[in-house]
């Protein structure tokens, strides 16, 4: 089995990955949204429109009324 990473040989230690960096490089690839699987779902496209004006307007200040 290869790294999923980088493809080299794994070690059994940090098993799938061939090192520490590799898995902590995939760690920050679920930590930053990278893995996110999509969605067709209009509901979730605009409950996600819907959060993203909330944060907006959040830390907008003009944008309170």
């Amino acid at each position: 089995m290869s790294c999923p990473i980088c493809s080299k040989p794994t070690d059994p230690e940090v098993r799938p990955f061939c090192s520490k960096r590799c898995a902590d490089l995939d760690l920050a690839k679920w930590l930053n949204g990278s893995y996110a699987v999509p969605s067709t779902d209009p509901e979730d496209t605009e409950e996600a429109l819907d959060q993203a004006a909330r944060a907006a307007d959040a830390t907008d200040p003009e944008s309170r009324h």
